[in-house]
């Protein structure tokens, strides 16, 4: 399974998955799916959706679970 952060950051930017979709060129529904963790997405797909954000692919998707954010900004306060 391909773990992911993309409604993370898409929420973060207040994007669609319409707009996400329409600027990688894929079909809306792709976004739901990779959202839910229903699909892996290409390597090309992930790239485009990477660069769409600005961040290295690694920051948005993951063999493993991310920790909660939650964490991450506990951690960086100590």
């Amino acid at each position: 399974m391909i773990h992911n952060r993309l409604s993370v950051f898409r929420a973060e930017r207040g994007l669609s998955r319409k707009d996400i979709a329409g600027s990688v060129g894929v079909n809306v529904q792709t976004i739901g799916y990779l959202e839910r963790g229903d699909y892996a997405p290409s390597v090309e797909l992930a790239l485009k959706l990477a660069a769409l954000f600005g961040v290295p692919v690694e920051q948005l998707f993951s063999l493993k679970p991310f920790a909660p954010l939650a964490h991450s900004l506990r951690d960086q306060e100590s």
